[in-house]
C-alpha cells in the first residue's frame, strides 16, 4: 500500500511537454538558420565534432532528472506491514438526492453542491465511525459501502450528478430500504442514515420503509437542501442556462423544499431534522448528534508504518544532472573511432 503526501506537485510534470516542444522549435530554428549560410556537406566540414543526437540524449536525461525531482517533492510513501487496529464509531450512511429538482439554484450556487459540501465538512469532522454513500432519484443506487476509507467516500461524493441515475423522481423510501442492507446486523453498532434532500417525494407511501428501518434500530437524520419559496430548475449547456423545465401545460416548474415530509421522516425514527442553509450549524449539529450516541469497538485491518521513499527518486534525479553534465553536444571520441556507419574521413 503506498501514499503520495504531496500529490500537487506532480502539476510540475505538465511542464516537461512544453520544454519539449521549445527543444523541437529550437532544433528547427537552427537547421533553417544553418541553410542560410552553407549546406549540410559543408556544415559536417566546417563542425565535424558536432553531434546530432547529444542534444537528444541531453534532453532525454534532463526531462527524466526533472521527473525524479517532481516524484521526490511528491514523497510516495510505502506501508510496510499489515495490522489490526482498534476503532469506536458508529455506522453513518449518507443517502444523497440527485433528482433534477437539486439542480435548482435558491441555495448557492445548487442544491447538490450544497449537499455535497454538507456532507464533505461533516465527514472532515468524524474520526473512527464507518462511512457509506448511497444516491437516489427515481430509484435507489449503492454508491460506496461502509468503509473508514474518508478519502475514497470524497472521491465518489465530488463523482455525484443529476445524470447519473436514469429514473428520475424523488424515491426516499427506496434509498430507506438499501440503507438497511448497508448496515451489519451482527455488530451492536449505532445505525444512522442521513438523508440529504430538498423532500419532495413522489412515491405514494415511506411508511414501511420507516418501520422496518426502526425495527433494525436505525435513526435517521434529515438535513434539508432549498427554500420554501423554490426556484425553477435550469436546464443547461455548457454551464449556460438556456431555459426552465416546464410541466405538461408549458408552465416553469417551481421546485420548493419540503420541510413537513423530511420532519416526519427524522420524527419517526427517532431522528432529528435541520435545515442545511447554513454549513456551520449543520456541522455543529451532526458534530453534537453523533457525541451523544454510544460508540462501538470495532476492528479494521489497516496499512502502518509508512515510510518516505523521496530519497531514491531524489538520488536518481541527482544522477540524470551529472550524466546531463557529463555529455557534451559533440560527438564522442571513442565512438567515432567505431566508426559504425562506414563514415569516409574527409580531408
Amino acid at each position: 500500500m503506498y501514499v503520495l503526501e504531496e500529490k500537487i506537485y506532480f502539476y510540475l510534470l505538465a511542464i516537461i511537454p512544453v520544454v519539449i516542444l521549445l527543444f523541437t522549435f529550437l532544433q528547427l530554428w537552427k537547421k533553417r538558420t544553418q541553410k542560410k549560410f552553407a549546406d549540410a556537406p559543408l556544415m559536417k566540414r566546417l563542425s565535424p565534432e558536432a553531434s546530432t543526437f547529444k542534444p537528444l540524449l541531453k534532453l532525454i536525461t534532463l526531462l527524466l532528472a526533472f521527473t525524479c525531482l517532481s516524484f521526490a517533492l511528491v514523497n510516495p510513501k510505502l506501508g510496510t506491514k499489515l495490522e489490526t487496529v482498534k476503532r469506536e464509531g458508529v455506522d453513518i450512511v449518507f443517502a444523497v438526492d440527485v433528482s433534477k429538482s437539486m439542480l435548482a439554484e435558491d441555495i448557492t450556487p445548487n442544491r447538490l453542491e450544497k449537499a455535497k459540501r454538507l456532507i464533505s465538512e461533516t465527514i472532515n469532522q468524524l474520526a473512527g465511525d464507518r462511512i457509506g454513500i448511497i444516491a437516489y432519484a427515481g430509484e435507489a443506487f449503492p454508491q460506496l459501502p461502509i468503509t473508514t476509507d474518508y478519502a475514497a467516500a470524497k472521491m465518489f461524493l465530488q463523482g455525484m450528478n443529476t445524470d447519473m441515475l436514469s429514473s428520475q423522481g424523488t424515491a426516499i423510501g427506496d434509498a430507506i430500504d438499501m440503507a438497511k442492507d448497508y448496515f451489519n446486523d451482527e455488530e451492536q453498532t449505532n445505525k444512522i442514515l442521513v438523508i440529504v434532500s430538498d423532500g419532495e417525494d413522489h412515491q405514494k407511501s415511506i411508511n414501511q420503509p420507516i418501520e422496518e428501518a426502526i425495527e433494525k434500530g436505525i435513526r435517521i437524520v434529515t438535513i434539508g437542501v432549498g427554500t420554501a419559496k423554490g426556484g425553477p430548475i435550469p436546464i443547461k449547456r455548457n454551464g449556460i442556462t438556456e431555459t426552465y423545465k416546464k410541466d405538461r401545460q408549458g408552465e416553469t416548474v417551481i421546485t420548493k423544499l419540503d420541510e413537513t415530509t423530511l420532519k416526519d421522516i427524522a420524527e419517526e425514527s427517532n431522528g432529528a431534522y435541520i435545515n442545511g442553509s447554513s454549513t456551520s450549524e449543520v456541522i455543529s449539529f451532526m458534530k453534537d448528534f453523533l457525541g451523544q450516541l454510544d460508540k462501538k469497538e470495532f476492528e479494521t485491518k489497516q496499512f502502518a508504518d509508512y515510510k518516505s521513499q523521496f530519497q531514491w527518486f531524489l538520488g536518481a534525479a541527482i544522477l540524470f544532472l551529472i550524466l546531463d553534465l557529463l555529455f557534451l553536444e559533440r560527438k564522442t571520441s571513442w565512438v567515432r573511432k567505431l566508426n559504425l556507419f562506414n563514415e569516409k574521413n574527409e580531408k
